[in-house]
Parts: C-alpha cells; structure tokens; sequence
C-alpha cells in the first residue's frame, strides 16, 4: 500500500469566501474519483483546517501500489478534476508518498 498526501495553498487573490467555495469543489471533485480510478483504496480531502494551519487543503489518500499511484496521475477522470477545480486556484502545491508497513 502507498500513501499519497498533498497540501496545497489557494491564491491570495480570493477572499475567505472564495477560498470555501473553491476548496469545497476540490474535495467533491477528488473526492468523486472514488470507485473511479483503479487501486485507489481511500481518497479523503480535509478543507477546514485550524487557525494554526499553513495550508487551505489536505487530500489524503491510499492506493494498492506505487504503479496504481502513477496510474492515477494519469487517469482521464483524476486529469480532469486536477485541470479543472485544483490547479487554476492553487498556488503551491506540496506531496509527499510513501510505502505503508502493513
């Protein structure tokens, strides 16, 4: 099993209110890719973080593999929801993945 965790910040450009509406699309779209995208396991993303919070979104997610996890990053379904509702309102993006001991 791998673990896919990434952190992104939102543009300045957008005030609060903004900034819910656009992290709230973010974790419906990624959220959608459930069932959608073969070997991934777990897909939760976490847009309400505390005021001590450095970042507006967490996606945290588990797939059967590093091949399913690359495959994901591919997959039409995933391409489209980050085109789409990540990547024009985010400007930083930080990931990290690792093999899980289970």
């Amino acid at each position: 099993m791998v673990k896919h965790v990434i952190l992104w910040n939102l543009k300045d450009e957008y005030d609060d209110d903004k900034k819910k509406e656009i992290a709230e699309g973010i974790k419906k779209g990624l959220e959608g890719l459930a069932g959608q995208v073969p070997g991934l396991v777990e897909i939760n993303v976490n847009n309400n973080p505390l005021p001590s919070s450095n970042c507006d979104v967490m996606l945290d997610s588990k797939f059967e593999s590093y091949e399913a996890l690359k495959g994901y990053s591919v997959h039409p379904a995933h391409v489209n929801v980050a085109n789409t509702f990540v990547r024009p309102f985010t400007k930083t993006r930080t990931c990290m993945d690792w093999e899980l001991d289970e």
